[in-house]
């Protein structure tokens, strides 16, 4: 059954600041965001959002045009502009590229990731279902089968951490996570590579995705919460550690060059 327009109040404030491109998108936005407007439901015609919202018709056309680069509507030819589910892995290469420009971004952009992984994993061990267990078991195995490469093995733990914000069951973390997750999963893997020198390791990377793994399977979120802050905690210092020991190397090199 196609789809019918619903009635849209349009108000606008005589003080408002926007210019006519700022205006489509805060009515857009709003509309979106109070849901008048939800997923499926077709928007009006352009002439008709150009004389209700006084802009040009090219300004209409450019909003949403950045709106479907967005994946918030979709432009179908002849139909019309329909309103699109959320789709925020679209956006990963966005953040990918604006983060990675800015100063300490990628820092910043982790202690996010802590503070979502560890509400994320408190929820999973009250909403996770059967099929979710299942698909962080098959997680653990592949962070076993691959614990001796630094590249496989760093992809299979961010999928382990992942499986974990979508056994939450929270469509907002899900879909900030996805958002940065390709940034996140770039500086997963580097982090890990930094790590795959220091002794016993492997070992250590092991037992304690089982303990995680564990404690979300027994349904005890102040201890999965424990353990993953933990986790955190001790991955930061033994990248400490492994960046000590790789400078104290360079150094003994470079002193050995100048006595020969």
């Amino acid at each position: 059954m196609p789809a019918i327009n619903k009635p849209i109040k349009i108000v606008q404030r005589a003080d408002a600041k926007e210019d006519g491109y700022e205006r489509v998108l805060s009515f857009l936005r709003n509309q979106l965001v109070s849901g008048r407007l939800k997923t499926g439901d077709r928007l009006l015609p352009e002439r008709d959002l150009a004389s209700a919202l006084g802009v040009s018709r090219p300004v209409i056309r450019e909003a949403l045009t950045a709106l479907s680069t967005l994946g918030a509507v979709e432009i179908r030819r002849g139909y019309g502009t329909v309103v699109r589910e959320p789709n925020f892995t679209a956006l990963a290469d966005y953040f990918s590229l604006v983060l990675a420009q800015q100063a300490g971004a990628v820092d910043d952009v982790m202690q996010a990731r802590i503070a979502i992984e560890r509400q994320a994993i408190r929820l999973a061990c009250t909403r996770a279902l059967a099929p979710d267990l299942e698909r962080l078991s098959q997680a653990l195995r592949a962070i076993q089968e691959t614990i001796d490469d630094p590249v496989q093995g760093g992809e299979a733990d961010f999928h382990f951490h992942s499986m974990i914000v979508q056994a939450a069951h929270s469509p907002a973390l899900s879909s900030v996570y996805a958002a940065v997750a390709k940034l996140l999963q770039e500086s997963h893997l580097k982090r890990r590579k930094v790590i795959a020198s220091v002794p016993q390791v492997d070992a250590y990377l092991i037992d304690h995705h089982e303990a995680i793994m564990s404690a979300i399977r027994r349904r005890d979120p102040a201890q999965a919460d424990a353990l993953l802050a933990e986790h955190f905690e001790i991955g930061a210092n033994l990248r400490e550690d492994a960046a000590a020991a790789d400078a104290q190397l360079r150094t003994s090199k470079r002193a050995t060059q100048r006595v020969s």
